[in-house]
């Protein structure tokens, strides 16, 4: 019997990525700095769950992707870091993360 193989780098890449933005955020220094890295972090998150729910709107039949699962993991990792770039670049950003910042600032030791 042949079993087919699939290839789990593309989701091993993407836990990793994830690993590490988490010690990024740890190892910032102070509350503040992690605070921030944090509030960047999660603006993008929600930039990258409005990126896929509006994804799901269009129509795919008459694409140039097409539809599949290779390219729905394709999509999810572009939208990953489409978010990512997003939030961080200030011509782009939503302004969720500074509101997030200025709000728990307070709440910080540093």
């Amino acid at each position: 019997m042949i079993t087919p193989t699939v290839n789990m780098a593309p989701a091993i890449d993407a836990v990793n990525r994830e690993t590490q933005i988490v010690n990024e955020i740890k190892n910032s220094g102070g509350q503040k700095a992690q605070l921030k890295k944090v509030s960047q972090e999660f603006e993008s998150i929600f930039i990258t769950k409005m990126l896929n729910m509006m994804d799901k709107t269009v129509d795919e039949e008459g694409g140039i992707f097409g539809k599949g699962k290779y390219m729905e993991n394709f999509k999810s990792f572009i939208y990953n870091e489409m978010g990512r770039e997003m939030a961080s670049d200030p011509h782009t950003t939503f302004g969720f993360a500074k509101q997030i910042y200025e709000q728990m600032e307070r709440f910080t030791t540093d």
